[in-house]
């Protein structure tokens, strides 16, 4: 049994009684539980609305006769005022005059749980051990049936659903009615696996959809005819699926554009097959296979820790299989991590006689290699082969380990055989957590001799690296400064890492699905960080 699906079906007490019976501290069922919520509250989007905003009345024009000029504003004008607020405060929009009251009854609200603590949710996400937040849940079901209007956006993350059953229910019931086109909906544990209501996949109205530590209900219980026609972005953040399930959502979501698994509690299946979905983002991620069977307008495929059926482990050198089949305008590919990472590839080409599995149309590829163990390095140059027009090639480098299992020269790279992408398409080369090792200045020195388009080569060396001897970082990469450049217009930059504590290649979610970012592994938003 895999170790995910070992806390499935389990209550508290249980869970607590088996730590117990171990002789272990019960507190390390709420630590472990707030790490697992932490990650899922990472990945889940901002509410558009804030209690805490600031706001200014810098510049403000005053009148002395006292004239209410904006409730002489035109109604959707008014509407659009109200619907921008919290919850509790477009109902007290209401107490302002009387042409305000009908008003605030037919606004979309931004209805958000947190909202509804007493901090406001300024203390962030609420943990697993604070007071039980019975008051919220109370609050929730009392706006809903208060606001006769729709409600535009609703996140709800801080009941413990398993606790409210009833009410979870009426609410699915009323969002649905109410036609809401953002939810959040997360579940406190425990337990881990509560059955959403399966009444929630009759909301057409929706366009983002993410769901935290919840069961997707089987097909069989989805009302019939249900879909999701507007949906546009969709988010599964400690999701127990079956295969089904998942096919049925992308089978059901016609416009989807965008999709997140995070953390997934069991191995499905996802053999991806959708028309409009443009952007797939998987991490920390418990898949059996990956599988782009058809999606003609995916363009970016990101992958973070993504582990192999019957290990149940997520490190950050987890296995995994990935097969890339119909995706034309696949444009960037990352983090794949060689030696690691199964990938299989369905478009054939014969090149000089031969057969070649290629992905043309990635640009941008992000690879994780361990240049410390021979047997990840010895894959790059197979990797490389399958991407013939890459431009922007980055390489995180994580820390070599002690036990190193071999290192490889440059003669290694010499006999690898030729590689399309180095010699004529690849400008840009970016080099992450440099640790100083041959094996590491070989593949660089290779890459410097080979690339005859090359425009830029960024070095960033890890900190521990310039921590040791003043010019030790400048022996290291001697062979790479004294190589002898094909492309003589070539930039190096060598510059130190803003990273003290590195945990494995640094990229963000948001980033990644933000298409005003051509690239986001670069190294602007590395910096940032």
């Amino acid at each position: 049994m895999d170790d995910q699906q070992v806390l499935l079906g389990i209550s508290r007490s249980d869970m607590l009684a088996r730590i117990e019976r171990c002789g272990r501290d019960p507190a390390m069922l709420d630590l472990g539980s707030n790490m697992l919520l932490h990650f899922a509250y990472e990945y889940l989007p901002d509410p558009p609305v804030s209690p805490t905003a600031p706001l200014s009345l810098a510049g403000a024009s005053w009148v002395p006769d006292g004239v209410d000029r904006i409730s002489r504003l035109p109604d959707e004008l008014l509407r659009d005022i109200i619907s921008r607020l919290p919850a509790k405060d477009a109902a007290r929009t209401a107490a302002l005059a009387s042409r305000w009251r009908p008003l605030w009854r037919s606004a979309p609200l931004a209805l958000v749980d947190s909202h509804l603590l007493p901090d406001g949710g300024a203390s962030g996400p609420l943990i697993i051990g604070a007071p039980s937040p019975r008051a919220v849940t109370g609050a929730v079901s009392s706006a809903l049936a208060a606001h006769p209007g729709p409600f535009s956006c609703v996140h709800l993350t801080c009941s413990t659903m398993d606790e409210h059953r009833g009410e979870i229910a009426r609410w699915v019931d009323t969002l649905v009615a109410k036609g809401v086109q953002d939810l959040v909906f997360v579940n406190r544990p425990w337990p881990i696996d509560l059955r959403l209501p399966a009444t929630l996949f009759s909301c057409a109205s929706l366009t983002r959809l993410y769901l935290g530590v919840w069961t997707l209900p089987g097909t069989a219980a989805v009302p019939r005819g249900a879909s999701f026609p507007n949906l546009r972005e969709l988010g599964l953040c400690m999701t127990v699926m079956e295969d089904r399930a998942l096919a049925f959502l992308l089978e059901r979501s016609p416009v989807l554009e965008f999709l997140l698994i995070m953390w997934s509690q069991t191995g499905a299946r996802l053999r991806l097959v959708s028309h409009s979905l443009r952007c797939l983002q998987l991490g920390y991620t418990h898949l059996k296979d990956i599988e782009v069977v058809d999606a003609p307008r995916l363009e970016r495929l990101f992958l973070r820790n993504v582990s192999l059926p019957g290990t149940g482990k997520f490190t950050i050198n987890s296995p995994s299989r990935i097969k890339i089949g119909g995706a034309p305008n696949l444009r960037v590919l990352g983090y794949i991590q060689p030696g690691q990472t199964e990938l299989g590839i369905s478009n054939t080409v014969i090149v000089a006689g031969s057969k070649e599995n290629i992905v043309p149309s990635v640009q941008i590829l992000a690879i994780d290699v361990q240049f410390g163990i021979r047997n990840a390095v010895k894959k790059v140059p197979g990797f490389l082969r399958c991407f013939p027009k890459l431009e922007t090639l980055h390489v995180y480098s994580p820390p070599i380990p002690e036990k190193s299992t071999g290192k490889v020269n440059l003669k290694f790279w010499e006999e690898g055989g030729p590689m399309k992408c180095m010699v004529q398409s690849m400008k840009k080369v970016f080099f992450y957590e440099f640790q100083g090792s041959r094996s590491e200045v070989a593949f660089l020195k290779f890459i410097a001799e080979r690339g005859r388009v090359l425009e830029l080569m960024v070095v960033v060396v890890a900190k521990a690296c310039f921590s040791s001897v003043d010019d030790d970082v400048n022996v290291k990469l001697k062979p790479l400064t004294g190589a002898k450049w094909s492309s003589k217009a070539c930039k190096l930059q060598i510059i130190e890492s803003p990273r003290t504590d590195v945990a494995g290649p640094l990229c963000r979610h948001n980033i990644v699905s933000d298409f005003g970012w051509a690239d986001p592994f670069d190294l602007r938003y590395y910096y940032k960080a």
